[in-house]
């Protein structure tokens, strides 16, 4: 193999950290030559300012600075042109046209949908982290930060830096790169509102159903997430506009439902449930958040009292397939300020009977077949 080819395999072979793929795959490499020693490489980046343009040429500098007999890299970072990244979004959604919705019924990507009956009960938390969990598990994760009227995402999973602003997505043309958080592709209304001025807060949204029915389309639809084994949609609670909109977009997604152990909280909870069977949606199971806490002295302390999440499984049971309650997660102080500080309590302190139980309500989902069953897989005949 001559000098050339072996930057080129090498300088090939680095992974856009937004797109997840080589940079030879995505035709980001140009001429390379070597002489002297001196490794002359150009590449081009997707667009002006490109956020991982820094990270992109360090890596491609090492890349070529490793190969035997390279002593110094000579770098040029161009742009592509706009037929360039046409071609380049039209291969990164595999021919689907622009707008068609990549994780209906055919997909083989695993849908899920957290719900809860009321707000405040710990949804967007356990949703966070059960998404790192997945990730950490080797899978390819997406989360889709559905509650626009009271998104929480990216606080929860640290995109949100020390002056409050939201990680923003890249964008190529149409075509839109979620933040990647702890392995986890995130999507957020969050990321594109802004503040007035100063420390005021964030705007706010009014939005009525035309206007959140187009913005959930759009993340499922404009935004690339690659080939995803799940994607968690963490939903607003109640059976409102957006829980119709996730049924008739995604009918094939399962739904877990939160709830707290209180019966004010678990007999409402039983009606998002309700919704989304009625969507086509299947109940994969019950998750009961805030339960009892085991104090230093070995008595537990109960302070939403016990048995709001079996109530819910068995609710959802009758009649159809069994639901499960899948996990009670307790009480924990850590969970919460692991939350507030952006860092998932499954990685902070895994410890935690929290994290433990977020860690086995991950390996339960991850462990259940896909379900395969009236999807037609993408075999095409040679």
């Amino acid at each position: 193999m001559s000098p050339d080819e072996a930057v080129r395999r090498a300088v090939g072979a680095v992974i856009d950290p937004e797109l997840r793929r080589p940079i030879a795959e995505l035709d980001m490499v140009r001429d390379i030559a070597v002489a002297d020693g001196v490794a002359s490489v150009g590449i081009v980046l997707t667009i002006v300012g490109c956020p991982a343009a820094d990270r992109i040429s360090a890596e491609v500098r090492a890349a070529a600075a490793s190969v035997p007999g390279v002593t110094s890299v000579s770098l040029e970072v161009g742009v592509m042109s706009p037929s360039e990244r046409r071609d380049l979004t039209e291969r990164l959604r595999g021919g689907r046209p622009a707008r068609e919705m990549p994780f209906g019924p055919g997909s083989l990507t695993r849908v899920v949908a957290v719900t809860s009956g009321k707000g405040g009960v710990g949804k967007s938390t356990v949703t966070a982290n059960l998404a790192v969990a997945l990730a950490r598990r080797g899978l390819a994760v997406g989360l889709v930060d559905a509650d626009v009227h009271g998104f929480s995402i990216p606080a929860l999973l640290g995109l949100v830096d020390a002056h409050g602003d939201v990680a923003q997505p890249t964008r190529i043309d149409d075509l839109m790169l979620p933040p990647v958080a702890y392995g986890v592709k995130v999507i957020s209304i969050g990321m594109f509102l802004r503040r007035t001025h100063g420390d005021a807060p964030v705007e706010a949204v009014a939005w009525r159903g035309p206007m959140l029915h187009r913005t959930v389309q759009q993340f499922l639809t404009d935004v690339y997430f690659g080939d995803l084994d799940v994607l968690l949609l963490d939903m607003p609670p109640g059976t409102g506009d957006i829980a119709i909109t996730v049924g008739q977009l995604l009918p094939n997604a399962e739904v877990v439902v939160v709830t707290t152990p209180q019966a004010a909280a678990s007999d409402v909870a039983v009606r998002s449930g309700i919704v989304a069977r009625q969507t086509g949606q299947r109940v994969t199971g019950v998750v009961e958040n805030m339960s009892g806490m085991v104090l230093p002295d070995g008595t537990t302390f109960e302070l939403f009292g016990s048995g709001g999440g079996a109530a819910v499984a068995a609710a959802l049971s009758e009649g159809t397939e069994p639901v499960r309650l899948l996990a009670s997660i307790p009480l924990s102080t850590l969970l919460r300020a692991d939350g507030d500080a952006g860092t998932p309590v499954v990685l902070a302190h895994p410890a935690d009977p929290a994290a433990a139980a977020i860690e086995a309500l991950a390996q339960t989902l991850a462990a259940a077949p896909r379900g395969l069953s009236g999807r037609a897989l993408p075999l095409r005949p040679g």
